[in-house]
């Protein structure tokens, strides 16, 4: 299995100053806000959680940084987590495998953000990891939901669907990918 690398989460205090940075010094673009739902069952309504902002230069990826209103005063770093793509859910399975077969980190999180299929977990000193795999569609972030890594993959993938078809900007990721090339190509 090969990892690629994909993103990285930031906590912020100030969202809006953080925002002005990375948008206007670095020309990120916007892709996608709202707020933060705890996992909740199929047709759950985003709650009032932190807000979430995520961040891209590429059509491709639906965001290259993103950023969570979550950082203490006390916490020196503001990474939330680190993401690395891998090519099925098959990988991902494999991934959570070993992760709970390792003693030195804690059990992970199948999760799903209706674009993804993820699991995350933290390393032996608590630094965030993601490992997922893309699923077909594009949907309007954020999303989140468990996953059950006992179904089968098609299993998985129906179960997603069924719960984001109806969702904001449901739609194949290739079309997806193609307005944001539009978009991004516009200035």
């Amino acid at each position: 299995m090969q990892l690629r690398w994909s993103h990285a989460v930031l906590r912020v205090r100030e969202l809006e100053t953080m925002l002005a940075f990375y948008t206007g010094l670095l020309g990120f673009r916007v892709s996608d806000r709202g707020p933060l739902a705890p996992p909740g069952p199929p047709g759950a309504t985003p709650g009032d959680g932190p807000e979430l902002v995520f961040l891209t230069q590429v059509a491709n990826e639906h965001h290259q940084l993103a950023m969570i209103v979550a950082r203490g005063a006390e916490e020196a770093t503001s990474l939330e987590h680190m993401a690395f793509r891998v090519d099925s859910i098959a990988e991902v399975k494999e991934m959570l495998r070993r992760v709970r077969e390792d003693p030195r980190i804690a059990d992970g999180q199948p999760v799903t953000h209706g674009n993804a299929v993820s699991l995350y977990f933290k390393d032996p000193e608590g630094n965030g990891i993601e490992v997922f795999c893309d699923t077909p569609w594009h949907v309007r972030q954020p999303v989140l939901m468990f996953w059950n890594p006992e179904h089968t993959d098609e299993q998985i993938l129906d179960e997603i669907r069924q719960h984001i078809e109806r969702a904001p900007e449901f739609q194949p990721l290739e079309v997806y990918q193609a307005k944001q090339a539009r978009r991004l190509n516009a200035d």
